[in-house]
């Protein structure tokens, strides 16, 4: 009886041993495997805080001048070309201009008449009048008569108007010939400021006119002075308040992937741009610190430009892609993970400073994304093999 029950029990024994080892094997089968995550290290940087433009911005000239003759007329001589480089007060389109030409050289002429006629009759005058002086003495001795004294009187009197109206001559002459020099000039088309041609709207022979009022039409020449270069950018209203003058800034250009240049908050727009079917905007120009930066830059290029608000340097950090929702993050603890929350500074798209909540070397999860990581799961570090 004795031996019947050892067997039972030991019989029983090795069931529970083998039920045991199922149920481990089924366990390790069919419970959830560990989750993948990547980690990224609490440690010490710098963290700024930094707004944005909401569209693509434009590297513009500080001096661009879009010129045309103030009349109209046939292009006689194209002096310059696209991508010339000019000096202020090169002449850079001339008209056909001989009729104001020969209106000025015809007043010319005039005025020099003019002249010679006015020292003639003035020397007269001149002489007149220091005859009725004369009579006038022998007048008052009684050798004359008073009608001869009053003959000398009227001729120099005469003589005086005629030398008078001959220097008006003279300065009518002169006025013809500042209104045909006007009409030469208004004929040509001259640098305001050193500079590149950028665009040239016409060919020789051509007819140009000004743009009237309200009618747009294209500059003679499009002239632009590249030795100064800005960038102006879009901001979002929201975030304009807290832009202020002379704050630092970086600029980043398509054409120059990788780079950054330096920048300078120089100008606020004072009103809002409200554009159909776009967020409404602020204009706000930044300078590039280094002009030497700018020499190689092309006006039109688009640009971003990133204003820093503030910068902590040397503090704990985080990526910012680590936080979600009421400034938690996930940290892995004995294969798990766990939720923590933190207290934040100053934060942008890539750095969030870490006030309290974690100390430096410790690893939080930056693949919220993946799929199973949340608090309590089970996880392991990708090490991306």
């Amino acid at each position: 009886m004795n031996r019947n029950a050892g067997k039972r029990q030991r019989i029983i024994l090795v069931a529970l041993v083998l039920f045991a080892l199922a149920g481990a094997l089924i366990w390790k089968f069919a419970a959830p495997k560990p989750v993948p995550v990547v980690l990224a290290k609490v440690e010490k940087g710098t963290v700024e805080s930094s707004v944005s433009n909401t569209r693509a911005g434009t590297v513009k000239a500080c001096r661009r001048a879009k010129l045309a003759p103030s009349s109209g007329g046939l292009i006689y001589r194209l002096k310059v070309k696209e991508s010339d480089r000019v000096k202020k007060g090169q002449v850079l389109i001339e008209l056909w201009d001989k009729d104001l030409l020969a209106q000025k050289n015809l007043a010319t002429q005039q005025m020099a008449s003019s002249l010679d006629h006015a020292k003639e009759i003035c020397t007269l005058a001149t002489a007149a009048a220091s005859d009725a002086r004369r009579k006038s003495i022998l007048r008052e001795k009684g050798f004359i008569s008073a009608e001869a004294l009053e003959n000398a009187q009227s001729q120099a009197k005469s003589k005086q108007a005629s030398c008078d109206a001959a220097h008006a001559a003279i300065k009518e002459a002169r006025a013809r010939i500042a209104l045909a020099e006007a009409g030469i000039e208004k004929s040509t088309v001259v640098a305001p400021f050193d500079g590149i041609v950028a665009k040239v709207s016409g060919e020789l022979g051509e007819f140009t006119t000004p743009s009237p009022p309200g009618i747009p039409t294209p500059p003679a020449i499009d002239l632009i002075d590249d030795s100064c270069l800005y960038v102006t950018a879009p901001m979002d209203e929201v975030d304009a308040p807290a832009i202020h003058l002379g704050m630092p800034a970086r600029i980043t250009l398509d054409a120059f992937p990788g780079r950054h240049f330096s920048g300078k908050v120089s100008r606020i727009a004072p009103y809002v741009l409200d554009v159909e079917k776009q967020s409404r905007t602020v204009d706000v120009d930044v300078d590039f610190v280094d002009k030497e930066d700018a020499k190689r830059l092309l006006v039109g290029y688009s640009a971003d430009a990133e204003v820093i608000l503030g910068s902590h340097p040397d503090v704990l950090r985080i990526p910012t892609r680590a936080l979600f929702e009421g400034n938690k993050v996930l940290v892995l603890e004995n294969g798990t993970l766990e939720e923590k929350k933190v207290k934040t500074g100053l934060s942008n798209w890539e750095y969030t400073e870490v006030l309290s909540g974690l100390d430096a070397g410790q690893e939080v999860v930056v693949s919220l994304e993946h799929s199973g990581v949340k608090s309590g799961a089970r996880a392991v570090p990708d090490t991306g093999k």
